[in-house]
């Protein structure tokens, strides 16, 4: 197994090994840097404030009395340990599908995807596109989040390709048992047009696809029981992943079945694949999932909150626009809202055209403010990387007299 796949793992000498490593510019070099390319991206994402605020965002859950129900990022770390696995088994490039996975949930909005729905609405009826996350991932690590060099210059993350397809491409919704990478080296940021579009460039990219879906499927259930909102669906639980009641149901069982069911059902000529028994049962997961647990209607209450919240942000952000004078309309609302608009005018200053001391930037203009959509367009992307607990307390300013 590992001799077949360790052919096309990413590696020097994979025929796509240049395109693979590619990055927008060519990033500044440290002496004696003993890190491959790879290893470099997953420290750059990790030091990043993108990453550090997943800590803080709804993986399905919104704000747990329990202290172990999972957050964004606890998911992120259990789709690296799986992908991981899966790499090392199969003889990847688990350095590749390590920084894959610790990114490709970077773009995610607060409130997990009840945010991401709402923001879409947003997006759709004041400029015309779709906001989904895995695109405004890969818009985050491209343009938005910055980190200073060696000179204190503030730098947009610049990974490499094979990193950035896999956060783009990672959309864990998977229909169809076999995935292989496609072949064609595409400009990521203007031919993706929808989630799950194309397959990853890499078979690495593949193994991350693969293993968010594993991750949140044995996640999700493992949370709802501890919830209690499963109580009255364990026996139907039992039924469909027959196992006997003696076998606990929880995240180890279920993700070491499917991930050992993946490892030796995968080849070079199918793709990554599970048994055709085991793939059956991975959507009546998702359908059990998606019945009882995301559609649940003790979760009901919170989406009309999560819309609320936002919506009161975006609108209030929304009608300061006044082309080149938006700085001046926002300075008359500091009074009131000086913690969101004090924070808000310092973010967008590092990517609008009205900033006249670049000095210490090095990304690129992102928004002109002779452009609505441009403005409406920074109000979504800095609104999806707020936290839960940042959004609500916005909110909690936004009404207070």
């Amino acid at each position: 197994m590992k001799e077949l796949f360790n052919q096309v793992s990413a590696n020097e000498t994979h025929p796509y090994w240049q395109n693979m490593l590619s990055r927008i510019h060519p990033i500044y070099k440290r002496p004696h840097d003993i890190r491959s390319d790879f290893e470099r991206d997953y420290n750059r994402i990790i030091y990043c404030n993108a990453f550090r605020r997943l800590k803080h965002k709804t993986q399905v859950f919104f704000s747990p009395k329990n202290d172990h129900i999972c957050t964004r990022l606890e998911h992120v770390y259990n789709v690296e340990a799986t992908s991981y696995t899966i790499a090392k088994a199969l003889g990847l490039n688990t350095n590749l599908t390590r920084a894959i996975s610790i990114a490709h949930d970077i773009g995610h909005s607060p409130f997990g995807h009840q945010g991401e729905k709402i923001l879409n609405q947003f997006a759709k009826e004041d400029f015309g596109e779709s906001f989904w996350h895995e695109r405004n991932g890969l818009t985050i690590v491209d343009d938005v989040e910055l980190l200073e060099d060696t000179e204190n210059c503030k730098q947009n993350l610049n990974l490499t390709y094979a990193v950035r397809d896999g956060i783009i491409s990672h959309c864990g919704e998977i229909d169809e048992n076999g995935l292989k990478p496609r072949s064609n080296f595409i400009d990521l940021t203007s031919d993706y047009q929808t989630p799950n579009q194309y397959a990853p460039y890499t078979w690495e990219g593949c193994v991350v696809k693969i293993s968010d879906k594993i991750a949140y499927l044995g996640r999700d259930i493992k949370d709802a029981i501890s919830t209690g909102i499963l109580d009255q669906n364990l026996n139907e639980l039992y039924d469909l992943l027959e196992y006997p009641k003696s076998k606990k149901i929880n995240n180890a069982n279920i993700i070491s079945d499917l991930i050992y069911d993946v490892c030796v059902n995968s080849n070079l000529e199918n793709g990554l694949s599970f048994s055709e028994k085991t793939f059956q049962t991975i959507q009546n997961l998702k359908d059990f999932n998606y019945k009882n647990i995301y559609r649940n209607p003790k979760l009901s209450p919170s989406i009309e909150y999560f819309s609320l919240i936002l919506s009161n942000i975006y609108q209030l952000l929304k009608n300061a626009y006044a082309g080149k004078e938006t700085p001046k309309e926002l300075k008359k609302l500091e009074k009131y809202y000086p913690n969101l608009i004090l924070e808000f005018s310092d973010w967008i200053s590092n990517y609008w055209d009205l900033n006249e001391t670049r000095e210490h930037l090095k990304n690129r203009i992102l928004y002109h403010m002779d452009k609505k959509e441009d403005y409406y367009k920074a109000i979504i992307t800095y609104i999806s990387g707020m936290t839960d607990s940042y959004a609500i307390q916005t909110y909690s300013e936004i009404i207070k007299f």
